[in-house]
């Protein structure tokens, strides 16, 4: 049996009735070139290639009032045609209407008693398209680990002769079903020594909060601490509605600047997203004089390492939305965000791993309930979360389709009523933004900002440094 490590773990615990801990991607398949493809070929190919992923074949096994980590155990029951669905968009079947299908089909949460993911192969998309919707718990992977599982379903060909792109995994044993003794014995185990570690972890969170503190005050390129967070619109906590919209800019352009300012791709990203948010609450009238705060992934996951699972810490880094110039703003966030990495990998590279192993999941969940009721978040770590997954240059299949484009969607925790991850594919760099439409109404006005954004950057980039 596999128990789930504490950086898994705390997903689950996390999650509630309006948070559910699941993440996704949408695809938009050209099937032109594959005459054949419908969902019988779909789920053929689905069925033979999951299978090579134990944990997408596992169901869970949790414990009584969550005193232990969870199990993930063989579900000799398993069927493909329980995860996988149809549905066809209303017409006309463009990317607005796409958008709003997917935004309703992610919000349906994973049934705990199955394998915990799904798909939706969309029929009826413009000029003869499909669209897949694929779903799985944030538990069994992080973004990283997410992008190779869809390589999992990709192909380098529409019919290949070598196999998928992921080999199959030959370092897990089997997960037989475990007794309720063993069980138990492990739980007594784990609640024995939980008091010592939660006192080390505590001792650690205070070390740490103390020194990040300092930096804050010694450095202002330094994460700003939850009290310097402005509160926005969408900083409460989500109910159970999810609205989806996307954006994508050329990738030879990202990197252009990225070359010219001399700073990262993720760096642009966030630049991007922070003239995004700030146009956006301008016109509302409703921008903060402090700058906006992005939570970052900062993958902590060792080369070689399998594609599973989790290994990912997270970083707060100041968008610089009070900056008019969107040069100073992209080297600002260049700066916070250099540092904020370089403090995050020093001082919490593993505190997901050590809150899940510290704390039993039952104390977890009544901690996230009591946070999560409506109003104002307590502490804000941040006001949106933003995430940038490296993709492929290179176009990709599935079942004979051709994948033109993949958008991702995300979780939102409790104060964080939007999210923005974002996937680089095929030259493009294609942005997700997802959220409760109750606290950001009109998601499709943050995602077109994101082109007008990069017009903005290029047109500086080629201005006089004097005109800055």
């Amino acid at each position: 049996m596999e128990q789930l490590p504490g950086s898994d773990a705390i997903f689950l615990a996390m999650e509630t009735e309006n948070s559910p801990g699941h993440v996704g991607g949408l695809t938009v398949l050209d099937a032109s070139q594959a005459p054949d493809f419908g969902f019988e070929k779909l789920a053929r190919v689905v069925d033979e290639r999951i299978r090579l992923e134990p944990r997408f074949t596992r169901r869970l096994r949790e414990l009584p009032l969550g005193l232990d980590r969870p199990y993930l155990v063989d579900y000799p029951e398993f069927d493909v045609r329980e995860h996988l669905h149809r549905i066809a968009v209303p017409a006309p079947g463009g990317m607005r209407e796409l958008a709003e299908l997917a935004g309703y089909l992610f919000a349906r949460p994973l049934r705990r008693d199955r394998p915990l993911w799904e798909m939706w192969l969309i029929e009826g998309v413009e000029n003869g398209r499909f669209a897949m919707l694929m779903k799985s718990h944030h538990c069994l992977m992080d973004g990283m680990a997410g992008s190779g599982i869809g390589e999992l379903l990709c192909d380098l060909e529409p019919e290949p002769k070598d196999g998928p792109l992921l080999a199959p995994r030959d370092d897990v044993a089997p997960a037989e079903e475990p007794s309720a003794l063993s069980m138990a014995v492990r739980a007594t185990r784990h609640l024995a020594g939980s008091p010592l570690r939660t006192l080390r972890l505590g001792a650690r969170l205070l070390r740490q909060g103390a020194a990040m503190a300092f930096s804050t005050l010694r450095d202002e390129s330094a994460p700003p601490l939850p009290t310097a967070v402005p509160e926005l619109p969408w900083n409460r906590n989500p109910g159970p509605r999810r609205a989806f919209a996307c954006a994508s800019v050329p990738l030879a352009a990202v990197k252009e600047l990225k070359k010219h300012f001399d700073v990262t791709v993720n760096d642009v990203v966030l630049a991007l997203t922070a003239s995004a948010l700030r146009g956006s609450l301008l016109e509302q009238g409703a921008l903060p004089d402090r700058p906006l705060v992005a939570t970052i992934a900062v993958s902590t996951r060792a080369e070689g390492a399998p594609a599973v699972g989790n290994a990912v810490t997270s970083a707060s880094v100041g968008l610089a939305t009070d900056l008019g110039d969107p040069r100073e703003r992209l080297l600002r966030i260049h700066r916070n965000a250099r540092t904020a990495k370089e403090l995050a990998q020093r001082y919490d590279g593993d505190l997901l791993a050590g809150l899940g192993d510290a704390l039993p999941p039952g104390l977890v969940q009544l901690f996230v309930r009591a946070y999560a009721p409506g109003g104002p978040a307590p502490l804000l770590p941040g006001n949106v979360v933003v995430s940038n997954v490296r993709g492929t240059p290179i176009p990709l299949y599935t079942a004979g389709t051709r994948i033109e484009c993949m958008y991702p969607l995300s979780l939102l925790a409790p104060g964080q009523g939007l999210n923005v991850t974002v996937v680089s594919y095929m030259g493009r760099v294609d942005f997700g933004f997802t959220a409760d439409p109750d606290l950001v109404p009109d998601v499709w006005q943050l995602a077109s900002g994101i082109p007008t954004a990069l017009e903005e950057l290029e047109q500086v980039r080629f201005a006089p440094q004097e005109a800055a």
